[in-house]
Parts: structure tokens; sequence; C-alpha cells
């Protein structure tokens, strides 16, 4: 497998993520997400997030490839992590090694994540660095229309 790297979020890698977050399968395990409308309010609310100061969003590579964007970002005074990776390259440790390596940059602590709790690939990829499981409760999930077992985690 090619090295895994991460470069700044740029306007132009937003064509790929729209690509990745508009596979219905990705969607629906990563539960919280919803499918994009359209590109251009897809496009218009990722410009937003990559402008927004408080917020820190990497582009994943694999090689050349983009396959991914993980960012951090404020909720409530809280410091949380998301990260989306390429359905094609799950269970190949891409995003393990990109959440190591962006936590080599986004220093801020804690930390949190969460994901839904059936989703044993993300859990794992927080536990391999370092996350601790804090607790679990029910949301509604709109990518599954139901409430399900959202698992809370933290870096300390």
């Amino acid at each position: 497998m090619s090295e895994i790297s991460l470069i700044p979020t740029e306007s132009t890698h937003i064509q790929h993520f729209f690509k990745f977050e508009s596979d219905p399968v990705a969607v629906k395990m990563a539960a919280f997400a919803s499918l994009p409308k359209d590109f251009s309010s897809f496009h218009s609310m990722w410009t937003r997030r990559i402008e927004n100061p408080s917020s820190l969003h990497q582009t994943i590579l694999l090689g050349e490839a983009i396959v991914g964007g993980i960012m951090s970002y404020e909720i409530e005074g809280h410091r949380c992590i998301g990260y989306w990776v390429d359905r094609n390259y799950w269970g190949k440790g891409v995003a393990t090694t990109a959440l190591k390596l962006f936590l080599e940059t986004e220093l801020k602590r804690p930390i949190t994540a969460t994901c839904v709790s059936d989703n044993i690939g993300s859990k794992r990829v927080l536990e391999r660095n370092g996350f601790i499981y804090t607790h679990s409760e029910r949301h509604l999930a709109p990518a599954r229309t139901e409430k399900v077992e959202e698992s809370f985690y933290i870096l300390e």
C-alpha cells in the first residue's frame, strides 16, 4: 500500500468528498450523516467549514490519490474530531493512520469523537489512537431513520 499523508483541504478537494459522501452504504454506516442533495449546496457547506478559523481540515492522501478527509472543530466549547474515508479503503488502516497523523498537528485536548455503536471499524480507529470510551446515548440517526446507540470517546 502507498504511503498515507495529510495535506490542507482546498476547495478543489470538495468534489472528492461529494463522491465519498454520496455513497449510500457509507452514509448508512455513518448513521448521523445524510446523503448530499446536490453538489452546489454541498460545496457551499464545505467552503464554510474550510474557512472557519476555529476548525482544522486535512485531506487524506494515499500516495497521490485523495481518499478521505479529517477535521477538528468546536461544538459548545468542546473540541471534536471527525473523519470520512472512501469506502473502497475501509479496513486497510487508512483512517487509523490518518487520525494518528492528524493528532500530531491538532494538539488541543481534550478532544472528543462519536460514532454509531455498530460501526466497529470506527470504534477501532479511535481506540487505536488512544481515545477512551466514555458512554453511549440513543439518538435519531437521519441515515437510518431510527434511534441508534451512539458511542462517545475522549482523548485527554
